[in-house]
C-alpha cells in the first residue's frame, strides 16, 4: 500500500496520461505515459514501477494495433479486424480507468496481457 499521496497522483497521472492519445492520435497514448515517468521516475520509485507498467500496457496496445491493420489487408479478415479495434479501443480505456482507481487507492496495479518490454 502506498501512503503518500503525491507519490499515489503520480502513479495516476502516469496511467491517466495514456489519454493523450485522444489528443495526439496513435503515439500520444505512448508518449503521455513516458513524458510522466521521464519527469518523475527517480523522485518516486512507486512513479518508476507504475510508469513502467503503464508503458509496456500501452505499447503492446500499439503492436496489437498495428499487427491488426496489417491484417486488414486481407479482405476476408476486414470485419474481424474492424471488431478486434473496436475492443481493443474499449478494452484499452477501461483498463486505463481500473489502473487509475487502483493507484488511487493505494494499490500496485499490473495489466493484462502487457507484454514487459521495459523492465
Amino acid at each position: 500500500m502506498i501512503s503518500d499521496p503525491e507519490e499515489r497522483t503520480w502513479g495516476m497521472a502516469c496511467h491517466l496520461a495514456a489519454f493523450a492519445g485522444l489528443v495526439v492520435p496513435g503515439l500520444g497514448f505512448v508518449l503521455g505515459p513516458l513524458v510522466v515517468w521521464l519527469i518523475k521516475k527517480d523522485q518516486y520509485p512507486f512513479v518508476n514501477e507504475q510508469g513502467k507498467e503503464s508503458l509496456n500496457f500501452q505499447i503492446s496496445v500499439l503492436i496489437y494495433g498495428v499487427a491488426a491493420g496489417i491484417l486488414a489487408f486481407t479482405v476476408i479478415l476486414i470485419p474481424l479486424v474492424a471488431v478486434f479495434l473496436g475492443a481493443l479501443a474499449i478494452f484499452n480505456v477501461v483498463m486505463i480507468i481500473v489502473a487509475a482507481v487502483a493507484i488511487s487507492n493505494g494499490q500496485r496495479f499490473r495489466y493484462p496481457l502487457a507484454m514487459r518490454l521495459i523492465s
